[in-house]
């Protein structure tokens, strides 16, 4: 029984932890041509679950990435907070440079859509993988004791992300504004793994709520823009 409540828990909570590797693949895939979105998706997050099994099988070695490798005016840095700090500084720089994107675009309306390739696409998301993968069996290790459980709650976690993977990406898609607000959830995602590889942790549930009232006041305006535009006709 305690097996048992232990794999809902930590099911659930791989499944939020993965939220943000959603909203990730569903804006890295809409940078693909249409007919290579779907594959790109499957492809990303099926390395997402070999390289979280993976590291479930090396217990030993995931956990001496919490042990300090160096000391820098007093902080401590290990394995994990290096990765937490480049996975930062890229979910940041990305989010950034699409933002951007997003703005030049729209004050040039005759500007030619540029497609990512294939195999960038995947190793964009091999690479945020690995910061998402680390972090997700870290907090499966520190609440489950068997493997099997770990190992089921990761499998299970991945194919919750596989089924709502298109549908987000398909909606994040029709509404540009929902584009930019998920960019800024990564930019503030970037930023907290960032100050969580310099020591600095803020709770994820203030991220969360923010996160989510952001999202709740954008529907509104999206519910709101919609009934204006079917009253107007």
């Amino acid at each position: 029984m305690e097996a048992i409540i232990a794999l809902i828990t930590l099911t659930v909570l791989e499944i939020v932890l993965g939220i943000d590797n959603i909203v990730f693949i569903s804006i890295l895939s809409d940078k693909l041509p249409p007919e290579q979105r779907v594959k790109a998706r499957f492809v990303g997050l099926g390395l997402a679950l070999v390289m979280r099994v993976l590291f479930l099988f090396s217990l030993t070695w995931i956990m001496r990435l919490d042990h300090p490798l160096f000391t820098i005016r007093g902080n401590a840095f290990s394995g994990r907070d290096l990765v937490l700090i480049a996975g930062g500084l890229f979910l940041m720089g990305k989010a950034t440079y699409e933002i951007h994107h997003k703005l030049e675009a729209a004050s040039q309306p005759t500007l030619k859509r540029v497609f990512l390739s294939f195999w960038s696409a995947v190793a964009q998301i091999i690479l945020i993988d690995l910061v998402f993968s680390i972090d997700s069996v870290i907090t499966a290790v520190g609440m489950a004791r068997q493997l099997w459980v770990m190992v089921v709650a990761v499998v299970l976690a991945i194919i919750f992300m596989l089924m709502f993977v298109g549908p987000v990406s398909r909606l994040i898609d029709a509404h540009p504004s929902l584009k930019v607000l998920a960019l800024a959830f990564l930019l503030l995602v970037g930023f907290n793994l960032l100050g969580e590889g310099f020591g600095y942790e803020i709770p994820k549930g203030y991220i969360y709520f923010a996160m989510a009232f952001a999202l709740g006041v954008e529907v509104l305006n999206i519910r709101l823009g919609t009934r204006s535009q079917i009253r107007s006709k």
